[in-house]
């Protein structure tokens, strides 16, 4: 049964704000040799941090939003976290996109 998740990734853009995109595209591709069907990614600029807590004091945020099954999302985890160009992830389930029923016409007297 597949879910639908969010997965925000802070990617370490020092020194590589020219190649963000390629990176976007193979970030994306992992996605999909995985297994995950990709419904749409948000691409949200470079941001600072409120605190620095590591090396970086700034990263390239994109969002993900996905079909996958649950297991898929402990091997995404543990490949990125091996990525050095990604510096956070967080992966997050959403609720299932509902479709609205049509309206209802008053009826005519």
């Amino acid at each position: 049964m597949k879910n639908r998740y969010e997965a925000l990734l802070v990617l370490n853009s020092q020194g590589k704000e020219d190649t963000i995109k390629e990176i976007i595209d193979r970030l994306e591709s992992d996605f999909q040799k995985e297994g995950a069907q990709i419904e749409q990614v948000q691409k949200m600029d470079k941001r600072q941090f409120s605190y620095v807590a590591g090396a970086l004091d700034a990263g390239y945020y994109v969002n993900f939003v996905f079909n996958a099954d649950p297991q898929l999302i402990g091997k995404l985890r543990s490949k990125f976290k091996l990525d050095a160009e990604v510096y956070r992830q967080s992966y997050q389930r959403l609720t299932e996109k509902k479709e609205k029923p049509p309206k209802k016409l008053a009826k005519a007297k």
